[in-house]
C-alpha cells in the first residue's frame, strides 16, 4: 500500500509574538491555531510536539491491533498515551502509556506483542528518539 498525506502551515510574524495556523489535507484540523504561546507555556490552541504525540499514539494503537490479529487476539480496547519530551530545543523522548483490554492473552504476551509493535510503528521508526513502553492489561 503507497500513498501520501499533506499538511500545511502557516506563520504570520516574529517567533514569540507571531502565530500560525495548521490545516489537514482532511481538514480535520482546519486553520488551527499555534504560536510561542501554545507551544511553550499554555495558550489555547495546538502545538509541534503535540501533534506527533497524536500521530504517535494513533499510529502505535493500529500496529498493535493488527500485530494482535496475526496472533488471533482482538482487543476489546488500546488505550494509548503519548508524551513527548521537549528539552533544550529537541525533542529527547516519547513515553507511550499503553492500557489495554484484550481477552484471553497473558501479560506477558501482551508485552512482547506490544514491543514488536513499538519496534515496527511507521511513527517509532521516523522518530529519533528515546521511545519507552509502559503496558498494562486492564
Amino acid at each position: 500500500m503507497n500513498f501520501s498525506r499533506k499538511a500545511n502551515a502557516k506563520w504570520e510574524g516574529s517567533g514569540k509574538e507571531g502565530k500560525g495556523y495548521i490545516t489537514t489535507g482532511s481538514t480535520v484540523l482546519d486553520k488551527t491555531q499555534y504560536s510561542f504561546n501554545t507551544r511553550f507555556e499554555d495558550g489555547k490552541g495546538t502545538n509541534p510536539e503535540e501533534l506527533i504525540g497524536a500521530a504517535h499514539a494513533g499510529c502505535f494503537a493500529m500496529q498493535l491491533s493488527f500485530l494482535l490479529g496475526e496472533d488471533d487476539f482482538t482487543p476489546n480496547s488500546l488505550d494509548v498515551d503519548a508524551k513527548v519530551d521537549f528539552k533544550d530545543g529537541e525533542i529527547v523522548k516519547v513515553t507511550l502509556d499503553l492500557k489495554g483490554d484484550v481477552p484471553k492473552i497473558s501479560a506477558d504476551k501482551f508485552k512482547e506483542i506490544a514491543n514488536k509493535a513499538k519496534e515496527v510503528c511507521p511513527v517509532s521508526k521516523l522518530l529519533d528518539t528515546e521511545i519507552v513502553l509502559n503496558a498494562s492489561l486492564a
